[in-house]
């Protein structure tokens, strides 16, 4: 006896130092899964915050026309409880106003990948699919895709986490129940609640519960109620409940929603948020199936394995084995292919144009001149771009000057041709800015309609009518205003101003668009040419963005005899000197008509005459062959107006 026990004993401490052994290696295991999911989501929020900008998506461009509004207080909150998937709605209103902030929004997408990937990995440890586990990082890589090409989804990728948070509550509720009926009591309560908050994703969530009763519990009498559930809790609450028209009791909040595939702007990039949706019932069906086919198969592989045991001494195989024991290579491994894989979709899905439109849109809002004209050089040729652009050089006093050295058609100016005719939020800044009042409330009263009350538009019309001095309109903008997150300081500060001073008489701001106003109406958007930008000059003859709009207009369209006839109101503006783009066209006058300038104060520079001369000197030794001449002339005088006049003909592109 006293010889046994030392024995047994040291069988014991043998099977507890094995038991450590293997808890060690799992906690192993679990660190390093957190610390590679811990780099992949830094990396994945600073991407986010710094490369794609959420605050470009809440900008919007005029591109995003589906971003929601926000307001404080009950009346807009009650709303949402009226029908299924409002909850979820108001939610994802909410927490998409902190787009605002770059930073804070990039914390709150990374949040919302970081739920989804846990969700995923619970859902597949629960059907011993942990081999794969691989997939929860698919879902944040293509939310990155989706943010990279400026779509906004967040609302529908919102029902799809609470679909997956919903189905993880399920499963970890009916895996301490035994009874079929605790099991159908449980998918029901939570089959109400989850329609409610977010109406028709509920499908999903029926769908994943069925395969796994199907697949993985192998109770095809239960996955087939839930397959009918599917059909009959959105017809009992959506139509009998809340009374929501068939299509909305069943497709709110799912991407094929009326809502997203109506509206073709909205739609974009609509198929990466069906792969979200398809990729765990997939996920779940396929390798469920795989499972089962190999537990059939198990004996015969493993007999094959016995055979060949002993003859698996290549060096493949040693590699491999190599691999599977070393947990640090292992991470190091899969980290490095987990990155190398989000780097490369990321890189290919780019699309540096369209980011460039949301950067220059932005900043032309801001004003912020010096930024919008470095992010233009990427991308110059886009007309809103270039529209943009001209804005901006007038604003750093650069137009007359510069002007030539981006690309130039007649219609960026005014963005004046038929196929511009309902892109109303990329001129309206314009028309404010040289006083058509009445037109930039026009084109932010089309903005409104086809954008929604945001908070932007909103503050535009409060200062028009403002300027124009219908106050009760202007209080009304401003009263909403006052219940957004963050233009209630601006809102609540002008409440006050109108309070003492009705007049706004210490606005200098408004004071200066009052004085720039017309009084008589304007033509049409479409007729914004010439005749509009006299009238202005009539109404104020300090007018600058009027006068070197109307020159630009003159050059644009090569009028030079008109240019030529209103150099002399230069002297209105005080120039120190005559600007490049006005010298140049002046010259090819002279050199046309052979007539002498008429100014006072300001000539052409006798290095503009030798420029002019060399350019015609150039030009007649290939015979006046515009097209032979092209390249060589292109070397020295691409950014000048004598290039511009001879090779964008009016109403072509440059």
């Amino acid at each position: 006896m006293s010889n046994s026990l030392p024995k047994s004993s040291g069988r014991m401490s043998v099977s507890q130092s094995c038991s450590q052994d293997i808890i060690k290696q799992h906690s192993s295991q679990g660190l390093e899964r957190l610390l590679q999911s811990f780099l992949f989501f830094i990396l994945f929020y600073l991407y986010l915050w710094l490369y794609v900008d959420l605050r470009l998506m809440y900008h919007g461009a005029g591109i995003i026309t589906n971003f929601p509004v926000f307001y404080k207080g009950w009346t807009f909150f009650l709303p949402f409880l009226s029908y299924p998937g409002g909850p979820l709605e108001y939610l994802s209103a909410f927490l998409s106003q902190f787009f605002y902030y770059s930073w804070v929004g990039a914390l709150v997408v990374t949040v919302q990948a970081w739920l989804l990937s846990v969700c995923i990995d619970y859902l597949l440890k629960a059907a011993n699919l942990s081999r794969i586990r691989w997939i929860c990082f698919i879902l944040p890589i293509l939310l990155l895709v989706l943010y990279t090409r400026y779509a906004y989804h967040f609302a529908t990728t919102m029902a799809l986490l609470i679909t997956l948070l919903i189905a993880c509550l399920y499963l970890k509720m009916t895996l301490s129940r035994t009874t079929t009926l605790s099991h159908l009591s449980t998918f029901l309560s939570l089959s109400v609640i989850l329609y409610y908050l977010a109406g028709g994703a509920f499908l999903l969530f029926a769908v994943v519960c069925a395969i796994y009763e199907l697949i993985f519990r192998f109770r095809w009498k239960m996955s087939l109620f839930y397959l009918l559930s599917a059909a009959v809790v959105p017809y009992v609450m959506g139509l009998l409940v809340f009374h929501v028209s068939i299509i909305d009791a069943f497709c709110n909040s799912l991407p094929f929603s009326w809502k997203i595939l109506y509206y073709e702007t909205r739609k974009r990039e609509v198929t990466i948020v069906y792969l979200l949706y398809l990729l765990l019932p997939l996920t779940l069906f396929v390798f469920g199936l795989l499972q089962i086919l190999g537990k059939r198969l198990y004996f015969v592989k493993d007999r094959t394995k016995k055979k060949h045991r002993d003859q698996s001494s290549n060096l493949l195989l040693k590699i491999f084995s190599r691999y599977r024991h070393s947990l640090k290579l292992k991470w190091a491994v899969e980290s490095l292919l987990l990155l190398a894989i989000a780097g490369s979709v990321v890189f290919f899905s780019r699309n540096e144009n369209l980011r460039t439109r949301f950067k220059v849109d932005y900043y032309a809002y801001q004003k912020m001149w010096p930024e919008l004209l470095t992010s233009a050089q990427h991308n110059p040729d886009n007309p809103f771009i270039a529209h943009a652009v001209n804005r901006a050089l007038y604003h750093v006093g650069r137009l007359g000057y510069d002007m030539f050295s981006w690309p130039q058609h007649p219609d960026y100016l005014f963005l004046s041709d038929k196929k511009y005719k309902w892109m109303y939020w990329q001129i309206f800044n314009v028309f404010l800015d040289i006083g058509v009042v009445n037109m930039a409330e026009n084109a932010l009263t089309e903005c409104l309609e086809g954008l929604g009350s945001r908070p932007m538009i909103l503050q535009q019309l409060a200062l028009i009518n403002m300027v124009k001095g219908n106050l009760g309109s202007a209080k009304i903008y401003l009263g909403a205003l006052s219940k957004t997150l963050f233009h209630a300081e601006w809102a609540n500060n002008y409440l006050d101003r109108l309070g003492t001073d009705p007049d706004l008489s210490g606005d200098k701001y408004i004071q200066h668009l009052r004085s720039l106003c017309l009084d008589k109406d304007c033509p049409m958007y479409s007729l914004f040419k010439e005749k509009t930008l006299l009238w202005l000059l009539e109404k104020n003859s300090k007018n600058r963005m009027a006068f070197e709009y109307l020159m630009a207009y003159y050059m644009l369209n090569k009028h030079l005899s008109k240019l030529v006839q209103n150099l002399e109101l230069l002297q209105d503006f005080d120039y120190p000197e005559l600007p490049t783009h006005y010298e140049e066209a002046a010259l090819i006058y002279v050199y046309r008509t052979r007539k002498p300038l008429h100014l006072s104060r300001y000539l052409p520079s006798p290095q503009k005459r030798r420029q002019i001369e060399d350019f015609s000197r150039l030009l007649s030794s290939y015979g006046g062959n515009k097209q032979a001449a092209s390249k060589e002339l292109s070397k020295k005088f691409r950014n000048t107006y004598f290039f511009y006049l001879i090779y964008a003909p009016s109403g072509t592109k440059r």
